[in-house]
């Protein structure tokens, strides 16, 4: 709860510093869904057959955090925010996604994959990461962010 209002006041500051207008999205939330998976398109997960989530960026297992309020739904996307590692490694701060909106918002990153180039299991993925330019192409990496 103290984070919500952390970040709410941030907001705020910001909004009155540089004299922005209020515009709501009112009820539609995925609006405000598409923003933060264009901000943390790195932060994706998928759903994985076996056991919990398998990271986009980084293959890594991850699970969502038990306190969430996605925990017992299981979506089959998610972004979260921070990783957090206990027993697992937790997602924490999870909001469910579509995968369609990687392609449309992170095109440089992601893109639909060519499902006749597919073997059977990934064509049931839909989409395919991109590689860095700065890396191997069968090691990719997301550019380090810079400061």
């Amino acid at each position: 709860m103290t984070l919500r209002y952390d970040k709410l006041t941030e907001l705020l500051i910001l909004r009155f510093r540089y004299k922005l207008d209020v515009v709501s999205a009112g009820k539609n939330f995925m609006k405000i869904k598409k923003a933060i998976t264009a901000g943390f398109f790195f932060h994706a997960a998928r759903k994985d057959p076996q056991e919990g989530y398998r990271t986009l960026v980084e293959n890594q297992p991850v699970y969502i955090h038990p306190s969430s309020a996605l925990f017992q739904r299981q979506p089959d996307w998610v972004i979260y925010h921070e990783l957090v590692m206990t027993t697992e490694e937790y997602m924490r701060e999870v909001t469910v996604i579509d995968p369609k909106w990687l392609v449309e918002l992170a095109p440089r990153y992601f893109k639909v994959a060519d499902p006749t180039k597919m073997s059977k299991r990934k064509r049931q993925e839909c989409i395919e990461p991109l590689y860095d330019r700065y890396h191997e192409p069968n090691s990719w990496r997301l550019s380090k962010r810079r400061a």
